[in-house]
This record gives C-alpha cells, structure tokens and sequence, in this order.
C-alpha cells in the first residue's frame, strides 16, 4: 500500500486507543510536563509540537478517516491566522484592534470557509489529483499573500501580534501558553475520535472504502466530503490561530510550500492511521528541527529530514505508530510460551 494512499488508514475502533492505560500516562506526562522542563522546552518545543500536531490533525482526519490527501491545511491555519492579524491588533497599524474573543471564533471561521471552499474543488477527485489540486491551492494562497499589500501587507506580513491578557494570565508566557495549546489539541484529539464513531465519521470511513456503493446506498458521497473539509478546516484554524499567537507575527513564509510539506511529513511519520500519529510527528519533528541544525547545520537539515522520512517509511508505513505496534505485539509474542 502507498503512504500517500490512505485507503484502509483509518483503525475500526477509534476508542480502545483513548481509553488505554498508555494514553492516560502519556496525558499526565503531558499535563506535568511544565513542572519539571525549562522554559525553553515547554515553550519552544513542548508548546510548538502541540500547534503543529493540532494542524497535522486535520490532515490526519481527512487523509485517514477520508482518503483525502490534502496539502492545504497549512494554508487554512495560515489565513486563519492572518485573521487574527489584520482584525486585531499589529505593529504596522492596520489592525481592527477587534477583542480576542471576537478575533478567534472570526478567524476559525475563515479558516473552515477556506478548506470547505477547497473541499468542493477537490472531493471530485482522488489521489494525486487530490494531491495536486490542494498544493496549487495552497500555492495560490502563498503568492496572493506575498504580492497583496493591502490587506496581507504583501512579503513582510505583519508582527508584534501579541497574544491576549485573560484574567491576569498572559497567554504568551511558555506555561499558560502550554496548557493553552494541551487543552487545545486534547479537544480537537478527542472531537476527532468522537466524530470518527459518529454515524457521520462511519459513513466518511465507508465512502473512503467504496464510495460507488455508498452511493448506491442513498448516501451523499460529495457533501460527506465536503463537510469532511469543514471539519478539518476548524481543527486547522484553531491551529493556526494559537500559530501566529506563537510566533507573534506572520507572513507568506508560514504558509509557503515547505510548510505544507512540513505537515504532510509530520502526519506520515507519526502513522496516519490515528489521531495519535500526528502529535507523535509533530513532536518528532520538533525536536529534530531545534536540535538537528546545530549537528548537520541549517543547509543539510531537510536532507536530513527527508533520509528520517525515507527510513520511517520504509521499515513502517504506518509511522511511529506503526513501529510501537509491531514492538509490542514482538513483545507479546515472546511472553506467549512463558505463559
């Protein structure tokens, strides 16, 4: 089966993974994380994973429960942030100095509207036509940005986007910022698996099966996809918006082609066949990007990235993920004759 062919990615039971005792360890690790890392880790790593896992999360949904390879959600999470820009508040001035809590739920919005308006120019085809046409997307996005200066303020983009003040906490400090983007992400996680079990999610899971019988069956194949497009524009729009509140600015650069591949490659390696893979790449990815630079230097890092990529593929189409399953099911084999 091909990596990018997500045909049979999707595991039949979402919810044995959500309640194992594996998962509720790896969320108290999470949740004390804070208490015994340094700034900089909970912050420039801890933190950073989180975002990228949640908008790697919207590709895992419609790549594994969709068979839909979309290399736009990026760019949804990108405009979703240049929202939060340009109706806020921003060094150039031109912001609309909105309140947060108008700014966010305006700026999800923008960013579902982008990916639903993806959705009905690609749920007509399949592979890497799909592939195709939501690059180009993604692309279109990437030039209006760089050459529109009257409302993306064209190659610069726009900083000293601050992150909002609530009750005292300020949400730009690396633990509130932390447990921000945790809460974040374990909603979405568990939004994901929830729809995934809904008769919405099965019928999704069905259509990515046999969508001629599905069909066939009095289902709506086109407008299921489509509204797989909603979903996951909603997930990438929180993502970009905790982004731009990461990096206190944007511009065309956060949603250029590289980012784009970024995602994919997070989704991949982490294994697209559970939620799970995604936050599992993207803490991969993290980590290989802060530490690995200072080893191969800056120039030799996405060679490096891409061997990793090949490696992971190679030995376990289905990414981290994959790997931890056939070592424990090793493990299981090797206990069965002492028991």
């Amino acid at each position: 089966m091909s990596t990018l062919d997500p045909a049979a990615a999707a595991p039949a039971r979402p919810w044995s993974i959500a309640g194992s005792p594996l998962t509720w360890a790896a969320l108290a690790l999470l949740l004390v994380y804070p208490f015994v890392a340094s700034p900089f880790f909970i912050y420039q790593v801890g933190g950073y994973a989180l975002v990228l896992g949640i908008i790697a999360l919207s590709l895992m949904f419609l790549a594994g429960y969709g068979g839909m390879v979309s290399l736009s959600q990026m760019s949804a999470a990108g405009l979703a942030g240049y929202m939060v820009a340009i109706l806020g508040s921003n060094s150039v001035g031109t912001g609309f100095d909105w309140p947060w809590w108008v700014v966010v739920p305006m700026a999800v919005l923008v960013g579902a509207l982008f990916s639903t308006g993806t959705g009905l120019l690609a749920v007509r085809t399949a592979g890497i036509y799909t592939i195709m046409i939501t690059l180009a997307i993604g692309m279109a996005l990437f030039l209006l940005t760089q050459q529109n200066y009257a409302i993306f303020n064209g190659h610069s983009g726009f900083a000293g986007i601050a992150a909002p003040v609530v009750l005292g906490v300020d949400w730009h400090q690396p633990v509130p910022f932390y447990y921000l983007a945790l809460f974040v992400a374990a909603a979405c996680y568990a939004a994901v698996l929830y729809v995934a079990r809904a008769p919405f999610g099965l019928a999704l899971q069905a259509i990515r099966d046999n969508p001629r019988r599905m069909h066939a069956l009095g289902f709506h194949v086109l407008a299921h996809r489509v509204a797989a497009y909603a979903f996951a524009g909603v997930i990438a729009g929180l993502g970009g918006v905790l982004l731009v509140w990461f990096n206190g600015r944007i511009s065309p650069g956060t949603i250029g082609v590289d980012r784009m591949i970024d995602i994919l490659v997070i989704a991949i390696v982490g294994g697209i066949r559970h939620p799970a893979g995604a936050f599992l790449g993207a803490i991969f990815f993290v980590i290989l990007e802060t530490f690995a630079i200072d080893i191969v230097g800056a120039e030799r890092f996405n060679t490096m990235i891409g061997m990793l990529f090949l490696v992971v593929v190679v030995f376990s189409p289905d990414g981290l993920l994959g790997l931890w399953g056939k070592a424990r099911r090793s493990l299981q084999r090797q206990e069965l004759p002492n028991n």
